[in-house]
């Protein structure tokens, strides 16, 4: 995987700053969607991000009635067998205190750790949402690169302007479940983009087990390009290094 290029790189500021004012314009539109059902939702950020970064996200989710959770575990500095384990306890007392399956939102390399999340637990995860995130690349220390879908519904967000990683890494291969929907904008934006925050509430809306396909509103379909198919078959699925188990609060 080639770098992604430096214009992008050098973009990567006023894109974002562009994605926080249409925030700011497209409220109202991001408001007529459907609500939700309550069930639990799990916001991890990317590399070295806190919760501080998944905040307007996960507002509008709570707006929407949908129970989100920040992970609650400071900056995220990299995959370790411990903080992966602590991750799969954490959905799990989620999952208990709501007795329903939790989805998982993952930004960048949050989103990494949602598809290992929903590898080593499918029957906790409902579906997995990535925002940019690179597991189909070239690796990840702690992780082996796989485009292959998931055992659960999955949707990876991406954009072709993405300029922190090569966004033909952040695609996976498409079946009966698994999707990629391009987005305009930044990497470090994705978490404030109106046109994300739309892919997220109507993902997070349809009913458990009736998953269908990501289709843009008629009227919004200039914020979303066509997506690439996605990559043909590849490596096997990730597997975790195995480390310590230990629960990080």
């Amino acid at each position: 995987m080639r770098r992604a290029p430096l214009l992008d790189l050098s973009l990567e500021l006023p894109r974002t700053w562009a994605a926080h004012a249409q925030l700011a314009v497209s409220r109202t539109r991001l408001s007529r969607v459907s609500r939700g059902d309550g069930h639990p939702v799990l916001v991890l950020p990317g590399f070295l991000a806190s919760d501080l970064s998944t905040v307007p996200l996960r507002r509008y989710l709570a707006r929407l009635g949908y129970s989100a959770y920040g992970w609650g575990l400071g900056r995220n500095l990299g995959a370790t067998g411990s903080l992966l384990t602590g991750l799969a306890r954490l959905v799990d007392r989620v999952r208990t205190s709501h007795q329903e399956t939790v989805s998982l939102v993952g930004w960048s390399l949050g989103g990494v750790f949602a598809r290992e999340l929903a590898r080593r637990s499918p029957a906790a995860i409902r579906q997995v949402i990535s925002l940019g995130s690179p597991f189909n690349g070239d690796g990840i220390p702690g992780l082996v690169a796989s485009s292959e879908p998931l055992g659960v519904p999955s949707t990876a967000v991406y954009t072709r302007t993405d300029g922190i990683v090569d966004w033909r890494a952040t695609v996976q291969r498409p079946d009966q479940r698994s999707e990629n929907v391009e987005v305009r904008g930044s990497h470090c934006g994705l978490g404030v983009n109106p046109a994300v925050l739309l892919v997220v509430a109507d993902r997070l809306a349809l009913p458990e087990g009736a998953w269908t396909a990501f289709r843009a509103p008629a009227e919004l379909r200039h914020w979303y390009p066509r997506a690439w198919p996605g990559p043909a078959a590849g490596p096997a699925p990730v597997t975790l290094i195995p480390e310590e188990r230990s629960w990080i609060a």
